[in-house]
């Protein structure tokens, strides 16, 4: 019945379908949860959930195909966001999605990571650099 209502509504039955395969994983979950709070270039998403840049990348294109977030180029960098379009025609699906990060201890925990990582003032640059120095630091164990 909702995907129906869905449907008269002007989106895609087969659209609804691909989004919730793409929010049927922890780590795009986990994903998302960031990128609902800003927009984050790749290895700051690597970096503050502790991925692999081919394990990250990989989720993210899946959450890009779905249209579920958008990224956009910036000379070497790649940044994403969630996709206004998105947003718009899935509002309480979004709303939901934001306000569950309140029960999840790991997401509280990543979002503590993100919070601390943004805090530290690291650049892309020194994340390629360096990244068990930033590891180290978002876990607590050195300051910077």
């Amino acid at each position: 019945m909702i995907i129906i209502e869905y449907n008269h509504m002007g989106v895609d039955k087969l659209n609804l379908i691909e989004i919730f395969k793409a929010l049927g994983d922890k780590n795009r979950i986990r994903i998302l949860n960031l990128l609902i709070r800003q927009e984050l270039c790749v290895c700051e998403i690597e970096t503050v959930l502790n991925m692999t840049q081919s394990n990250a990348s990989r989720h993210l294109n899946k959450l890009k195909t779905s249209g579920i977030i958008t990224s956009e180029k910036e000379s070497q960098w790649v940044y994403y966001k969630v996709d206004n379009k998105f947003i718009e025609e899935n509002s309480l699906l979004y709303e939901f999605i934001k306000n569950m990060t309140v029960e999840n201890t790991q997401l509280q925990r990543d979002l503590e990571r993100l919070n601390r990582y943004k805090n530290s003032n690291f650049t892309c640059e020194q994340l390629r650099e360096d990244k068990r120095e930033v590891l180290k630091y978002l876990r607590g164990n050195v300051s910077k």
